[in-house]
């Protein structure tokens, strides 16, 4: 009977007719084989790459002691879908996501290693063009409201106003601050920032303006301010709500007249700064209360930009998540893959009073205990798992009730953006009307008495 086995001819047309580069390697590392989309994505000849130590060949950010096919041969698993670079030829870095295995002869003894690999680079291209649609500066978001933020950039960057910037502690007014630093005109220059609320107000006062020599005892020489540190760019305030009325009187005259006095000064210096000022807190009600100065907030406040507290776009936890690790992998060198579906579901649960410094923070404190695969309930910090009802890696009940929990949020959320009308929430949360009907009887939601279309309702279904 004819063997129905491919030859080993065929085996040489399958691999020179696919669009994965594969390559082989003996025991000493040196390459065996190289099929034809090898020799397109590296842009080395088969020839040339044929007798070669495999790290030679490919200089990828996965050679030496983090090789692949090391630690499958180490291992005996084989590795699927693991991302990295390579430089081809022409000194280009090319995304890749390579697979291994072992090559074992008919004893079943090892002969060597097989890898396989992907050109990543037109999904990175597309990646990075949906990113940049998401990105601003060094801020990431898909929130309608944070995009509503994003969208307010640009405008008040390109004006020479001052800026008050609105938000919770953690929010990222600094990073909102630098952005619309970068995106100015004077992005050429300068960005300073202070403290106001870490400086006690004598220390403030020459710290902003500077001083000159002898003007009290100790100053041996003139020092310059952040005024003139940040002259042709932009001095930041931050807590600008913590500085005294004297002060604000100080910045109100650098800010009406263009100009101001370093202590010990005979003569004003003249000032070329831009000032963002940014606070959590409430200047309005400050003002009310006499303990802001008017004429100074309103002069403060020109353009203004509102920093939503993460609590308001949970939808932003997964992006912000993903971005961090991203950050952490490079800083660290580690390969974390992501968030497992448990511990996503832990995270939108918090409330996050520490905004996104405090999701920063958790997933930064995760990688003390897991540098690779997926990061797991187990790896968040145990503050972090009391706080949502965990003391340690949860049990099955507890995610069972943790997703139901985050169910009920979602749900209750998006009956409240569409006030009461089912239909809505239910398009929004991707699910059939009757399925939104069953998670609400099961999950005990009390339902609005209007449902949305006008129409009062008083038996709290349909």
């Amino acid at each position: 009977m004819p063997s129905h086995e491919p030859s080993c001819t065929q085996y040489q047309a399958i691999l020179e007719s696919i669009s994965d580069g594969v390559f082989t390697v003996d025991l000493d590392w040196r390459i065996t084989s190289f099929n034809r989309a090898a020799e397109e994505i590296t842009g080395i000849p088969r020839h040339e790459a044929l007798g070669k130590p495999c790290s030679e060949v490919f200089r990828s950010t996965m050679c030496n002691e983090r090789c692949c096919l090391r630690e499958t041969r180490r291992t005996g698993k084989p590795l699927v879908g693991r991302s990295g670079y390579i430089i081809d030829a022409a000194g280009n870095r090319i995304p890749i996501s390579l697979s291994t295995a072992v090559l074992r002869n008919a004893q079943g003894t090892v002969i060597g290693g097989a890898e396989t690999f992907r050109d990543l680079s037109e999904v990175e291209a597309l990646r990075h063009e949906l990113d940049a649609s998401f990105r601003a500066g060094d801020l990431v978001s898909r929130s309608p409201l944070m995009q509503r933020v994003f969208a307010s950039l640009e405008p008040v960057a390109a004006s020479s106003s001052t800026v008050l910037i609105l938000g919770e502690t953690g929010t990222g007014k600094e990073l909102i601050a630098r952005t619309i630093h970068q995106l100015s005109p004077r992005a050429n220059g300068p960005f300073v920032a202070v403290n106001c609320g870490a400086l006690p107000e004598s220390l403030l006062e020459s710290e902003l303006f500077g001083y000159k020599t002898g003007a009290f005892t100790g100053a041996e020489r003139d020092k310059p301010g952040r005024f003139s540190l940040a002259a042709g760019g932009v001095l930041f305030l931050d807590e600008i709500g913590a500085i005294s009325p004297a002060m604000q009187v100080r910045l109100l005259r650098a800010l009406q007249e263009r100009t101001y006095d370093p202590l010990g000064s005979v003569r004003p210096e003249t000032s070329d700064v831009r000032i963002i000022a940014a606070t959590n807190s409430d200047l309005a009600e400050l003002v009310r209360q006499k303990k802001f100065r008017e004429d100074f907030y309103y002069r403060i406040n020109v353009a203004r930009v509102e920093l939503p507290p993460l609590r308001q776009r949970k939808e932003d936890i997964p992006l912000l998540c993903m971005d961090f690790i991203q950050h952490f992998n490079a800083l660290q060198g580690a390969q974390v893959e992501g968030l497992s579906s448990e511990t996503l579901s832990l995270l939108m649960l918090h409330s996050w009073p520490g905004n996104v410094r405090e999701l920063r923070n958790v997933i930064e404190r995760a990688f003390i205990v897991r540098q690779e695969g997926l990061i797991e309930p187990a790896h968040l910090p145990p503050d972090f798992l009391r706080q949502v009802g965990h003391e340690d890696a949860p049990t099955l009940q507890g995610l069972d009730q943790a997703v139901k929990n985050l169910e009920t949020q979602l749900i209750r959320n998006a009956l409240a953006r569409h006030n009461g009308n089912r239909l809505a929430a239910a398009r929004e949360l991707g699910i059939h009307k009757s399925t939104l009907f069953r998670k609400i009887r099961q999950l005990r939601i009390e339902l609005p008495n209007r449902d949305g279309r006008s129409r009062l309702r008083n038996d709290g279904a349909e």
